[in-house]
């Protein structure tokens, strides 16, 4: 190595605790994210503050500063799983937090001894929030669908930014079944509208929006992806 070469500087431990301890930052005026959270695979969790029913989508890192933060927003009242790669340290959320736990009944079994509630196909959180099943990722992937800002949906690992920002599922080696994740997809498509799903708030992956927040127009960029090829796909990961 030459003098003028620097070797790259490995992430720290306190680099760890800096990111983990980042405030979450405001998507919109009632919806936060998270950090991504090294205990459940760099994923990202949100929080939807809604009157009275604050809803948490996955288990965002469990640090003194997101709980702090969780408490002055109100606290949770819903801890809904997108699935079970988002369980995270949710027996020390609902414990801490008093909150309710919403899972996918086929994946229930991960949460042995909690108080939980299940769904099969969807799941209402009030006049404006939906949970709907989306198997394929893992048995139990669901996405929450939230009707504010023009329509929201919380992807989970079911939709995730590929390296151009575009909304795509991503076929792994860990992927459940990868043809019913594609009926998932197809069942969104013909379920919304541009009218009604404007941004999708992906459940990891986060660093490929570039600094954007969400991924804006979903409606028009799910519309075009080719379902027929990504089902002859392989897995890339």
């Amino acid at each position: 190595m030459s003098k003028q070469e620097v070797p790259p500087r490995l992430p720290s431990h306190s680099d760890h605790q800096k990111l983990t301890t980042k405030l979450p930052r405001p998507i919109f005026d009632s919806i936060f994210a998270f950090a991504p959270n090294r205990d459940t695979l760099g994923g990202t969790a949100y929080l939807i503050v809604e009157n009275n029913s604050n809803i948490l989508v996955d288990c965002p890192a469990w640090n003194p500063s997101n709980q702090e933060f969780l408490h002055q927003q109100g606290g949770v009242q819903w801890l809904v799983i997108t699935h079970r790669g988002g369980i995270g340290n949710v027996s020390q959320l609902q414990q801490a937090l008093g909150c309710q736990i919403l899972i996918q009944e086929q994946e229930a079994y991960l949460l042995p001894g909690l108080a939980i509630k299940t769904f099969h196909n969807e799941f209402e959180l009030g006049d404006r929030t939906q949970v709907i099943w989306t198997p394929g990722h893992s048995p139990g992937s669901a996405c929450l669908y939230y009707r504010c800002f023009e329509g929201v949906l919380f992807s989970g690992r079911h939709l995730l930014p590929n390296q151009s920002a575009q909304p795509v599922p991503l076929r792994t080696h860990k992927t459940f079944h990868w043809w019913r994740q594609i009926d998932s997809l197809e069942k969104l498509i013909l379920r919304f509208t541009p009218e009604t799903l404007s941004y999708i708030c992906p459940g990891a992956n986060t660093g490929f929006l570039r600094g954007h927040r969400v991924i804006e127009h979903a409606y028009e960029r799910l519309s075009q992806l080719d379902l027929a090829t990504l089902r002859q796909s392989s897995p890339t990961l």
